[in-house]
């Protein structure tokens, strides 16, 4: 699968300044198919890259304008990403998943999450950019006609499901 939003980095050019990142028009439409979006108004980054020997660290913000489907009512709401970013790009490790015994454990720390893999001298910083966005979707968002919608179609809301609604069962039992 060819990413939507690609933009190649070739480590051995990298100069410690902000580089700025936006999604074409083609660009955002691909990315609203790819995440289930009405549309992809505006997606921009702005990520300072610093190399470490082969490990290139990034820092930096991701704002996006887009629209989502309500999880509930499926109206669609307008929404808004200013966020930080912040990963690291490191070489392809040489150990195979085939040299692990099924019963060894791996420790994975907090800073192995945020770690992109990569070949040879290049990344793609788009991609890291594409998928922040991913993350940064609240796929349970809800609109102002949720509540109705559940009313209407017989849904019983956080009030009657949730764990307090059990303890109040226990108060006040039916007779």
């Amino acid at each position: 699968m060819t990413p939507e939003f690609t933009r190649i980095i070739d480590i051995r050019h990298l100069e410690a300044k902000p580089v700025t990142i936006t999604a074409s028009a083609e660009e955002a439409k691909a990315l609203a198919k790819r995440f289930l979006l009405v549309a992809v108004n505006e997606l921009e980054a702005t990520v300072t890259l610093t190399r470490d020997g082969p490990v290139v660290n990034a820092k930096g913000r991701l704002k996006a304008d887009f629209v989502q489907s309500c999880a509930v009512s499926g109206e669609d709401l307008p929404m808004k990403v200013d966020e930080a970013l912040e990963f690291r790009f490191v070489p392809a490790t040489s150990i195979e998943t085939e040299d692990l015994s099924a019963d060894q454990e791996i420790e994975i720390t907090s800073d192995d999450c945020d770690e992109i893999e990569y070949t040879g001298e290049r990344f793609d910083l788009g991609e890291a950019v594409a998928q922040s966005l991913g993350l940064a979707i609240d796929p349970f968002a809800t609109g102002p006609q949720a509540n109705r919608v559940r009313q209407e179609s017989g849904l019983l809301g956080e009030d009657k499901t949730g764990p307090f609604a059990a303890l109040a069962a226990l108060k006040n039992p039916k007779s």
